[in-house]
């Protein structure tokens, strides 16, 4: 996967034998809300995810809480499309009550 310009640049750290304990402790913010989503879609999803959308999900984990917090409650959109999807999924997970 190719960084895009909005994606940090600590997600270039990513590798497919990242610890998973490492990602579930990154699912951890300062908002309980943005905890909720990200831990049950992480418990749920993440070992369904190819390579390049785990690697999107740890990209994902690198923004700040406001920004995630604005991106998950859709008040803005994602700068970058494929995180905006990923967003959009992990609303959908969510609104769906599969957990």
């Amino acid at each position: 996967m190719e960084p895009s310009k909005n994606t940090p640049p600590q997600a270039s750290r990513f590798t497919p034998h990242a610890s998973k304990a490492r990602i579930r402790w990154l699912c951890r913010r300062g908002m309980k809300e943005l905890d909720v989503l990200l831990e049950r879609y992480f418990e749920a999803e993440f070992d369904a995810l190819d390579v390049n959308d785990q690697a999107l999900f740890y990209a994902l984990l690198q923004h700040e809480d406001p920004d995630l917090h604005a991106w998950m409650l859709g008040r803005v959109a994602a700068p970058d499309p494929a995180l905006q999807e990923l967003v959009t999924r992990i609303r959908e997970y969510s609104a769906a009550g599969t957990h």
